[in-house]
């Protein structure tokens, strides 16, 4: 089962992406425009996929570096750039790369790591690792943006979620072919703090035959205080904690946890 949940292997699941209701609008996306327009600097997406950030943060004027592990997820977001007018494009450079193992040739004033990416990284050297990566690459006084979710002690390791569950109804795709998703955890591992996710896309193809396509990943779910530790070790201090992307202050009932982190140390 890789970590990174298909987008690697399969083409198809970059073709699948953007036609999932709710994520085109999702509302991460005008809370990090706020701080991309905001940041003095160049700015260094890590899991940028299709591009759902990193294009309209180029179309306000951000100067912004794009990195995926997936060749698939960056050539659709490739694909979708070259639509974009010539001072959009050269707003944006797309790198094909592991975000616990990268190397490029420039300095950022502001990383962010949107939409849970970060929950992909099981291991907790992956985890050290990609945040140093981090580090390295921001200048000193610029900012890391991550969130993921809180955990619901009600919904992490109940055996009810092991059954299908509707993620979003059937609709008409733009090619008249019909999609909807459910979802399931196959097995929990409390003790990892990891449970295996399965996401399952079922496609209606124009001449009634019908796909069962199964997206299969380890996700890690992480503690606030586990993510502070972890972001201290690296060089970074909390300045900002939301619950929400409203800049909710962070409640028992905060569907999110967005951590704003300031580099306060240079690592070697």
């Amino acid at each position: 089962m890789s970590r990174y949940g298909g987008y690697v292997d399969q083409l198809i699941m970059a073709e699948l992406y953007d036609l999932v209701p709710g994520y085109a609008k999702r509302a991460d996306i005008d809370f990090y425009l706020q701080y991309c327009v905001a940041a003095s600097g160049s700015i260094l997406e890590l899991g940028c996929g299709t591009g759902r950030i990193s294009l309209p943060a180029a179309e306000a004027g951000c100067r912004i570096t794009g990195l995926d592990i997936s060749k698939y997820m960056l050539a659709e977001c490739q694909r979708k750039l070259q639509r974009k007018s010539l001072a959009v494009q050269n707003h944006v450079q797309l790198v094909q790369s592991d975000m616990t193992d990268f190397d490029l040739a420039e300095s950022f004033q502001l990383s962010i790591i949107p939409f849970r990416a970060f929950l992909h990284v099981i291991a907790i050297d992956d985890q050290l690792a990609c945040l140093r990566r981090i580090n390295r690459h921001l200048t000193t006084g610029g900012h890391l943006i991550l969130d993921v979710f809180q955990v619901d002690f009600k919904k992490i390791n109940n055996p009810r979620a092991t059954e299908e569950s509707e993620g979003f109804a059937e609709h008409e795709l733009p090619d008249g072919r019909r999609l909807r998703r459910t979802s399931r955890v196959a097995a929990f591992h409390p003790a990892d703090q990891v449970n295996d996710v399965e996401m399952i896309y079922h496609l209606t193809n124009m001449d009634g035959t019908t796909e069962r396509i199964v997206q299969a990943f380890p996700f890690r779910y992480i503690f606030r205080y586990e993510m502070e530790h972890l972001l201290a070790r690296c060089g970074f201090k909390v300045v900002d904690l939301f619950g929400n992307f409203d800049k909710s202050s962070l409640a028992d009932n905060s569907p999110e946890m967005i951590f704003v982190a300031e580099k306060c140390e240079n690592l070697d």
